[in-house]
């Protein structure tokens, strides 16, 4: 991937039903292969009937830190009463040189991973 491969990503219109959501727990568990990582994230989603996911960032380099959004997504009928959520990302691919960063809607945090 190109810098000019990203411009051209991020001059895409965003989408209209989905949002970064704010976490209340994140851990990182090895697997049970050597050298492998899982990311385990925590907490209340506004919608109950709304999809959670966790998205690496895009990068031309590793960083020191990947980035990876919590992002909430909503379609069709939604039903508005707060909901627990808990989703696990494989992050074996997604480390950066020192560990993972956890970007929410209002805070984020890094994780030194091995």
């Amino acid at each position: 991937m190109k810098a000019e491969d990203i411009a051209t990503f991020e001059a895409l219109p965003a989408s209209a039903t989905c949002r970064r959501l704010d976490f209340d727990k994140i851990e990182v568990r090895p697997g049970i292969v050597p050298n492998t990582y899982f990311l385990i994230v925590s907490g209340t989603k506004p919608w109950a009937t709304m999809e959670v996911r966790l998205v690496p960032l895009i990068y031309i380099q590793q960083p020191e830190y990947w980035g990876i959004e919590v992002i909430g997504c909503q379609s069709g009928v939604g039903l508005p009463v707060a909901f627990p959520y808990t989703v696990v990302l494989d992050i074996t691919h997604f480390l950066g040189k020192k560990g993972i960063e956890v970007i929410g809607a209002t805070r984020s945090e890094k994780r030194n991973v091995p």
